[in-house]
Formats: C-alpha cells, sequence, structure tokens
C-alpha cells in the first residue's frame, strides 16, 4: 500500500480545480490558434497551408500523371472552396503541431492526482501517441493514398489499360488508345473532395495505430490481458473487417491494407501487454506478494479437493 507521501498535496477545493482547469484550456486554446495562425504566414508569395495542401496532394497528381495527363489540375466551384480548404489544413496541421502544449497542460492539470508510480507509466505514452500517429499518417501518405488513387482513378483508363497488356503480352507494341465515340469521360477533381479522401486516410490510420498504445496503457492498468486479447482474436479480426469497411472507400485494395496493418498492430499488441504482464510478475516476485498469491491459491485447490 503506497503511503501519503507518494502522492501529491491535492487538498485544493473544486473552485480551484475548476480555476486550474480554465487556466489549462485558455493556454491550449491560445496555442491552438496560434498553430493555425502560421499557415497563413506567406511563403515564396504562397500560404504554408497551401504548400502543405500541394504536399496532400501530390499522390493524386501523379497518379494522373502516370495515367497519361501531362498537366493534371484540380479545380473549386464556388468562391468560398478554396478558403474554406485552406482553414481545414490549417486547423488539422494546428492542432498536430500544438499537440505537445495541450499534451503538456493535461499532463499538468492530472498528473498531481496521479501515484509517481502512475506518473511514470502514464508519461512514456503521453510521448508515445503522437509519435504513432504520426507513422500511422505518414504511411498513409506515401503508400496508402498512391495505391488507392491508382486503383480508383485508373478505371478511367481501365480498356487502354487492358489493351496495351495483351498487345505488350503477345510481343507486340502498345498502341495509343482508340478514340472513344460518344461522350468524353473526363476526370475534373474538386480540391476539397480529393483532399477529404487524403485527410481521410490520414486519420484513419493515423488512430488505428494508436492501437498499441492503447492496449498496452490498459494492460498496465490490468483492465485486459494477453490471454484475453488473444482468445478474442477472431471476434478482432471481424472487428477490423468492419473498421476498414467504414473508413476507407469502397476498393478492396485499402481495406486490405488496413486490414493487414491493424491486425499486425493487434498482435504486437499482444507481445507488449505479454511483456508488461513478465515484468507485473517479476516484480512481484522481487517484492514477495507472488509467493504469497501462489500460495493461497495452492491453500484454495486443496480446500476445495478436501470438499
Amino acid at each position: 500500500m503506497s503511503s501519503p507521501g507518494d502522492i501529491d498535496d491535492s487538498a485544493a477545493p473544486l473552485i480551484e480545480h475548476l480555476a486550474e482547469l480554465r487556466t489549462r484550456l485558455i493556454r491550449s486554446v491560445l496555442a491552438f490558434m496560434a498553430a493555425i495562425t502560421l499557415f497563413f504566414i506567406p511563403i515564396q508569395g504562397d500560404f504554408i497551408a497551401e504548400h502543405v495542401m500541394e504536399f496532400l496532394l501530390d499522390p493524386i497528381v501523379d497518379t494522373l500523371r502516370d495515367l497519361g495527363d501531362p498537366s493534371p489540375a484540380l479545380q473549386f466551384t464556388s468562391p468560398q472552396e478554396y478558403l474554406f480548404t485552406l482553414f481545414r489544413i490549417s486547423m488539422v496541421g494546428g492542432f498536430a503541431i500544438a499537440f505537445p502544449i495541450i499534451g503538456y497542460q493535461l499532463w499538468r492539470f492530472v498528473a498531481p492526482g496521479l501515484y509517481r508510480n502512475e506518473k511514470n507509466a502514464f508519461l512514456p505514452f503521453l510521448i508515445a501517441s503522437p509519435a504513432m500517429f504520426l507513422l500511422g499518417a505518414s504511411f498513409a501518405q506515401f503508400v496508402v493514398t498512391p495505391l488507392a488513387m491508382t486503383f480508383l482513378l485508373g478505371f478511367a483508363d481501365a480498356s487502354s489499360i487492358v489493351t496495351n497488356l495483351l498487345t505488350t503480352a503477345t510481343g507486340g507494341t502498345p498502341a495509343e488508345p482508340l478514340p472513344r465515340e460518344g461522350a468524353t469521360i473526363t476526370f475534373f477533381g474538386k480540391v476539397n473532395e480529393s483532399l477529404d479522401i487524403t485527410l481521410k486516410f490520414i486519420m484513419a490510420f493515423g488512430v488505428c495505430f494508436q492501437l498499441p498504445v492503447l492496449l498496452t496503457l490498459m494492460g498496465k492498468a490490468g483492465l485486459v490481458s494477453a490471454e484475453g486479447l488473444a482468445n478474442v482474436r477472431k471476434y478482432a479480426m471481424v472487428g477490423i473487417l468492419v473498421l476498414a469497411a467504414l473508413v476507407t472507400p469502397p476498393d478492396v485494395i485499402t481495406q486490405l491494407i488496413l486490414f493487414v496493418v491493424v491486425y499486425g498492430l493487434y498482435e504486437i499488441s499482444i507481445q507488449l501487454v505479454k511483456r508488461v504482464e513478465v515484468k507485473r510478475e517479476a516484480k512481484l516476485r522481487a517484492e514477495g506478494y507472488y509467493d504469497h498469491e501462489e500460495l493461497f491459491d495452492e491453500l484454495e485447490d486443496e480446500t476445495d479437493d478436501l470438499k
């Protein structure tokens, strides 16, 4: 049992806790607003948000070039659409930049109510969470989005692709696609809709990459066990399949990628929880508690046998 000295003094009345919460919230909001403002600083004649937008739209533009469009262009169809798109980028990016400050304010508010060992256990997860989100977002931007755009936009050129593949397989030279009769089908991408797909991928994979952090933290708290996670593995697979169908466009490739990645993270989480349990058992043995629990369990078993 922890001694009274293990927990920080926190005898302040409720009104002081509410004042502390208000202060932390105000500082978080100010940091968030300042981070949003950064995206409207002009660099080389364009706002930073515009450079970020071009970076996020690169997978779509590169895919259009690969499909034969020498100068791909995206359009906006309402006067406010472009500005609102920049605001959306600045809000998402601003939250990412301000997250260390927001997380620190949250930590400063919660920390006085935690034991020292709880602080030492919680702080690494506070650092691991943004790192895993960044890893998932990078995977979405550089791997998933290009594959999804190639699959989705490739339908427009499907007939010529099949013809050229058959021609190449028979030893011939790929020919230019024959002109279509009737209406010409052309992709005119809207800026906000194209960006929406990219941001959905980034958010979906960023959140899914939090799975090891969440399950390991729950394992430290004793809410889940490695054996329990392993026993519900088949239900987890079904849940991951449903999740993949909900957060990705209706194409099998993207859903399969998300399923494989998230299920792999689930298996990694089982191993991390198992490692946490091994460390906890070793600590209990060193303190002499674990042996007493084993002796108590054996006495209970012997009592049950006698009954």
